[in-house]
């Protein structure tokens, strides 16, 4: 896996954050920015991409993160094989028959 590009996380004050709300969406959605919105300095919320939250969300799912470690432990082992290995044969059928009629 690639290393991960330092994030910038912009902060400001939930009112302001409140009139250019369709703008910072757009940012995080887009650009994968992340803001932390304050009240009087102290942070409240944060605003980031819904699949990234989504991503995170399913990591702290310990069901999810058992697999991944398990996943990762096959592919340290060299239990796994490209996908191309698994798919040649498919195709090859594939290319052999004859095409349907619509």
């Amino acid at each position: 896996m690639a290393p991960r590009a330092a994030h910038v996380i912009q902060r400001l004050p939930i009112t302001k954050a409140r009139v250019n709300l369709g703008q910072l969406a757009r940012r995080a959605h887009v650009n994968k920015e992340y803001f932390i919105l304050e009240k009087d300095g102290i942070p409240v919320i944060g605003i980031m991409d819904a699949d990234e939250l989504e991503d995170y969300l399913e990591v702290r799912d310990e069901r999810v993160a058992a697999a991944i470690r398990h996943s990762n432990a096959d592919l340290a082992a060299g239990r796994l094989r490209p996908a191309e290995v698994l798919l040649k044969p498919a195709r090859a059928i594939a290319r052999t028959r004859k095409p349907r009629r619509s």
